[in-house]
């Protein structure tokens, strides 16, 4: 069973990862794209954020004893059916275990434009759906 504390500590691993992932921000893309020990770092914290927020609806929904998900990517629209979070934005959270995927199983090569663009404009995502999951009681 998955108490309140599971769920803050699913929040701060998730926060930890998005402020690492701050850092790389400085790099141009093709800076990213040019060093592979960079490129690396940042696909794996990209994923470890990702994972953190799978994690995190996970608990919730083990918490709220909701219907348990099938796939990772169900758990977000979980959320949206018990009226959590609304259901685009499910669908953006869905899109990124798509990505968590490929850079998990290495399914093909990252294109270093994808993270780049994930870096600057969809870690807000994570960020939102963090500030939602923390009013949870």
């Amino acid at each position: 069973m998955t108490d309140v504390n599971v769920i803050e500590n699913k929040i701060s691993a998730a926060r930890k990862y998005l402020k690492i992932l701050e850092g790389f921000k400085r790099y141009s893309q093709s800076e990213i794209a040019g060093d592979i020990t960079v490129k690396g770092a940042l696909e794996r914290y990209l994923y470890l954020a990702v994972q953190a927020a799978i994690d995190l609806a996970e608990a919730i929904i083990a918490y709220k004893k909701w219907r348990k998900p099938s796939t990772m990517g169900e758990s977000f629209l979980i959320l949206s059916e018990e009226g959590l979070i609304d259901s685009k934005f499910a669908k953006k959270l869905s899109q990124m275990v798509g990505f968590r995927n490929i850079i998990a199983h290495d399914y093909e090569e990252v294109d270093s434009s994808i993270v780049y663009g994930i870096l600057h404009s969809e870690l807000k995502d994570i960020e939102d759906f963090i500030e939602i999951c923390s009013r949870i009681q």
